[in-house]
C-alpha cells in the first residue's frame, strides 16, 4: 500500500474490524464527544499549520528593512498596522487590520547552516536542528502532526492528521518523512487530501476515498454480523470487550457525517468563500477550518497560491522559492507564479480570511495557527535579471496565533539587514515545544521505539509567546 493513500476497502475493514490504530495513515482515535444537542463539537485543541513551501523572503514580507540600501530592502514599502513596530508588506492590506490577533516572530533560525529545502523542511517539521543524515543513517524522527495524532487523536473523525495538498513537484520540496510517520509508524502518517489537479478551489473537487462508505446497508449488515459473533465470544471470554469497544469506535468514527460533510464547501456562504479567496490557498484554509471543526487534530496546509493565468511554469507546491532568473523562475518581485506581486495578495486574503473566520466562530481559543516557511531568503537581492533571492536559513519569520498565543506582538529581532538573529532566537526545537505546549501535549512523555526511549522534543516552549 502506498502510505500516501487509503482506499475504501481498507476504511471499511477499519470500521468493521476495529483496526483504526493498527497501521493505516492518519487513522487513530481519541475521545471527542458530541454536544447536548447531538451536534459535532470542535476538537479539544487542534492546529492549522500553513507551510509556505520554498521559503518566503522575510525582508520582503514580515521583517522589512525600509532604511536599508535598495539592494537589501527590495522594491516594497511596509504598511502601518495595529501594532506599533510591526512592519509588514504593503500588499498585506487586510492582514494589517488583524495584527492584534497574532504574534509575529522575527527570530526563527536554523543553527548549523542548513541551506537546502529537504533538510530545512525536515528540521522544521520534526522539531530538531540535527542533520537529517548522520554517518549514513537517515533520521526517522516523526513530524509534528504525527506526534499530535499519537497524543491527541480524534474520535469523531477517522483522520487525526491531514495534509492539504499532496506535495507535488521536484522532490527537494518534500521532506523525507512526510508520508510515513517516522518511527511512530504509518498509523500516524498524514492522510493527503487533494492535489494540484483536485483541490477545493475547483468545481469538481473530490474528497479522499476513505470517506466513501459505499453501500451503507452492506456496512450495517457487516456490523450486525460481527456483533452476533462477538456476543458469542463475550459469553466465553470477557477480554473480548476491549475488541468490541474498539470495533464500535471504528464504526462510529467511520459513519459520522461531519467528517464527510467537511469537504462540502458549498455549504459555506459565497461571501465567506470569496473572503478566503477562490484560489488553492484560500479554499484549502477554509477546508482546514472545516476539518478542524470535524475533529481533525492537525492539518498541514501547503502554501501553494496557485499558478498565474499567464505563467504556468511553477510546480504546484513551492510558490515561495523565489530565486528569480537564476533558476528560470521569473521576477521574484513580479506577478508571475513565482512573483510576490501574485503570491502576497493571495496570502493576505487567505490568512486574513482564516483569522477573522476563526475569531468570529470563537475557535481561536482551541485552534493554533502556525504560518511559516522552512527558511527565509538572502538579505541581498541577487544581481541577475530578473531579480530574486537565494535560501537563507540563519534568520526568518513566522506567525503564531490562537491556543493562548498573545496577539499584537513582535517577538525576537534580526539585525539591520535581516541577516542574523540578534535577540530571542527560536530554533525548530523551541517551535516544536511551543506547539506541543499550546496543544496540551506533555513534553516529558518518552516515545518508545524498539526498546529505545526518545523525548518528543529536546526544546523548551517559549512561554513569553503566550498571553
Amino acid at each position: 500500500m502506498n502510505t500516501y493513500e487509503m482506499n475504501r476497502r481498507q476504511a471499511l475493514v477499519a470500521a468493521g474490524m476495529g483496526t483504526l490504530s493498527l497501521g493505516m495513515p492518519g487513522m487513530v482515535m481519541g475521545s471527542d464527544k458530541l454536544d447536548n444537542s447531538g451536534n459535532a463539537v470542535a476538537a479539544e485543541k487542534s492546529c492549522i499549520f500553513v507551510l509556505l513551501c520554498g521559503g518566503p523572503s522575510h525582508v520582503d514580507t514580515w521583517d522589512m528593512k525600509p532604511n536599508a540600501p535598495d539592494t537589501i530592502r527590495g522594491p516594497y514599502q511596509p504598511t502601518s498596522t495595529k501594532v506599533p513596530g510591526m512592519r509588514i508588506n504593503e500588499m498585506h492590506t487586510q492582514l494589517a487590520k488583524l495584527t492584534d490577533q497574532f504574534t509575529l516572530i522575527n527570530s526563527m533560525t536554523h543553527p548549523g547552516g542548513i541551506s537546502n529545502h529537504f533538510d530545512a523542511m525536515h528540521n522544521l517539521l520534526s522539531g530538531q536542528s540535527a542533520k537529517r543524515v548522520t554517518q549514513g543513517v537517515t533520521d526517522d524522527q516523526p513530524y509534528l502532526g504525527s506526534f499530535v495524532a499519537k497524543h491527541k487523536p480524534s474520535k469523531r473523525n477517522i483522520v487525526s492528521n491531514a495534509w492539504l495538498i499532496k506535495c507535488v513537484g521536484p522532490p527537494v520540496f518534500c521532506a523525507p518523512n512526510i508520508g510515513i510517520g517516522g518511527y511512530l509508524g504509518s498509523a500516524y502518517a498524514p492522510v493527503f487530501v487533494g492535489s494540484a489537479k483536485n483541490h477545493p478551489a475547483m468545481p469538481n473537487f473530490k474528497p479522499p476515498e476513505i470517506y466513501d462508505l459505499g453501500d451503507g446497508k452492506r456496512l450495517a449488515d457487516r456490523r450486525q454480523l460481527l456483533g452476533t459473533l462477538e456476543s458469542n465470544v463475550l459469553s466465553r471470554d470477557a477480554r473480548g470487550i476491549d475488541w468490541a469497544d474498539l470495533r464500535e469506535k471504528g464504526y462510529d468514527a467511520m459513519t459520522r457525517p461531519e467528517g464527510r460533510d467537511a469537504f462540502n464547501l458549498d455549504q459555506e456562504p459565497n461571501k465567506l468563500r470569496d473572503k478566503y479567496g477562490r484560489h488553492p490557498l484560500g479554499q484549502n484554509l477554509l477546508l482546514a477550518r472545516r476539518m478542524v471543526e470535524a475533529g481533525v487534530r492537525f492539518v498541514t496546509v501547503n502554501g501553494w497560491t496557485g499558478q498565474a493565468p499567464h505563467d504556468t511554469k511553477g510546480p504546484p507546491s513551492s510558490s515561495w522559492d523565489m530565486h528569480g532568473g537564476n533558476m528560470g523562475m521569473g521576477n521574484a518581485f513580479g506577478d508571475g507564479s513565482y512573483g510576490m506581486g501574485f503570491c502576497l495578495p493571495r496570502l493576505d486574503q487567505a490568512l486574513s480570511g482564516l483569522f477573522s473566520d476563526l475569531k468570529d466562530r470563537g475557535m481561536l481559543d482551541n485552534t493554533l495557527v502556525v504560518v511559516t516557511g522552512e527558511f527565509g531568503r538572502t538579505p541581498k537581492v541577487l544581481t541577475q535579471q530578473p531579480p530574486g533571492r537565494q535560501h537563507w536559513p540563519q534568520c526568518f519569520s513566522s506567525i503564531l496565533a490562537g491556543c493562548g498565543i498573545a496577539g499584537g506582538r513582535v517577538y525576537g529581532k534580526s539585525d539591520k539587514h535581516g541577516a542574523k538573529v540578534v535577540s530571542n532566537p527560536i530554533r525548530p526545537e523551541e517551535m516544536a515545544a511551543t506547539i506541543y505546549h499550546a496543544l496540551d501535549i506533555p513534553l516529558n512523555a518518552p516515545q518508545n521505539n524498539s526498546g529505545i526511549s526518545r523525548p518528543i522534543t529536546t526544546g523548551k516552549p517559549v512561554l513569553d509567546l503566550f498571553g
